[in-house]
């Protein structure tokens, strides 16, 4: 009885978190980088409500809960400001920068600082698309995970607990892949290449170029590896000390935001969930990405069929898509079923901030909230171009 009643005296927000959701190797590596007391991106708040602490001049002060979560918060999402500042400015400026020089170097590359259109031999576009395109996600995520010090353990879910929840997940990116795209087939990145290799100048069609096959191999496969590791390794897993549905409504958003193009972003928006919620009720970040590979084939696949210019084609699209939503709907009934023996649970924290609080601090800490409405007015110029 004694016991009881000295628990319920004793806040711990450590130990009060869900753990159930992820195997005990995850949770040991998790718990332990939050107990580290220098660590300023932990929300590591332990408190008896029978104490008080004395402060000269104050007299007898309570420790607040809500502080110190607002502390953490305003630490995380100013270097997480930091990590996506970095990625527009390399994307929007440096990247153009480097592009010029190059130009000037005597390589045939020809790009400005008012398009984001390239032109010039296929041979080096294609490798400095390459370069580019990993530069600006490696290095924001370097950085996450630098300032962080997450243990990968802990960063990178990597155990795969749930078979059924990939199969899931999966299904899902099939269904949201037709619904999201169904006002534009494709992204502004494969239209920018396939209206660069399909251009009338060249020599050959965009189906037998090595630099075509080379771009879309890594557009399809590399960068939703490298992109979740800084959303849903980087980002994600600091986030989820405040509850998962936080977690994945903050990664989903600033992964819309990035793409600084309304007609983008709520696919974008959409699948980003998808990833991180099959992440989270299969263990392994091999689902969030697997549903980012899923959207980016389909994107790729409308975009090719797109390109026969005979009578047939819509036919052709149009039946692939009814394919694609007929299979995302089966695998998405047996997830179902599945889910009879292994429920869908995510974690939860109730602190004394609600959770609207926690969106509204979120969406006032520098430079976090500065840097989403510059992508939102990056969007908002490109929609009146």
């Amino acid at each position: 009885m004694n016991s009881n009643v000295k628990e319920k005296n004793i806040i711990d927000v450590i130990e009060e978190f869900d753990y159930s959701t992820q195997n005990e190797k995850y949770n040991e590596n998790f718990r332990e980088w939050r107990k580290n007391k220098d660590n300023v991106y932990s929300f590591n708040f332990k408190k008896d409500q029978r104490e008080r602490v004395y402060v000269d001049g104050r007299g007898f002060v309570e420790k607040s809960c809500s502080n110190a979560e607002k502390k953490v918060l305003t630490n995380i999402f100013h270097t997480l400001g930091n990590a996506i500042l970095m990625w527009i400015v390399f994307e929007d400026v440096i990247s153009r920068i480097i592009l010029l020089i190059l130009e000037r170097l005597g390589f045939n590359i020809h790009a400005s600082f008012m398009t984001k259109t390239l032109s010039g031999g296929c041979h080096e576009v294609a490798i400095v698309l390459i370069v580019l395109n990993t530069m600006r996600i490696v290095i924001p995520m370097f950085y996450l995970h630098h300032k962080f010090k997450m243990p990968k353990k802990a960063a990178v879910m990597s155990s795969m607990n749930k078979p059924s929840a990939l199969v899931g997940a999966i299904s899902a990116a099939f269904v949201f892949s037709v619904v999201t795209t169904l006002p534009s087939a494709f992204s502004n990145e494969n239209r920018e290449v396939l209206s660069f290799f399909g251009s009338e100048n060249m020599d050959v069609s965009i189906w037998n170029q090595g630099e075509f096959v080379a771009y879309t191999i890594f557009d399809v496969l590399v960068i939703p590896i490298i992109s979740q590791l800084f959303f849903c390794g980087a980002a994600f897993t600091v986030l989820r000390q405040f509850g998962d549905t936080f977690a994945m409504l903050i990664t989903a958003f600033t992964a819309a935001v990035l793409t600084q193009d309304f007609r983008y972003m709520p696919a974008i928006f959409i699948i980003t969930l998808v990833g991180c919620c099959g992440m989270l009720t299969s263990g392994s970040i091999f689902t969030a990405i697997a549903v980012n590979i899923i959207f980016k084939m389909y994107q790729l696949t409308i975009v090719l069929i797109e390109t026969d210019t005979s009578g047939t084609m819509p036919l052709k699209r149009n039946g692939f898509m009814a394919a694609i939503v007929i299979a995302g709907t089966i695998g998405l009934i047996y997830f179902r079923i599945a889910l009879k023996k292994h429920p869908l649970k995510l974690a939860r924290y109730n602190a004394e901030m609600s959770f609207q609080q926690r969106m509204v601090h979120a969406s006032k800490t520098f430079p976090f909230s500065a840097v989403a409405l510059l992508c939102i007015l990056c969007a908002i110029m490109e929609a009146f171009k």
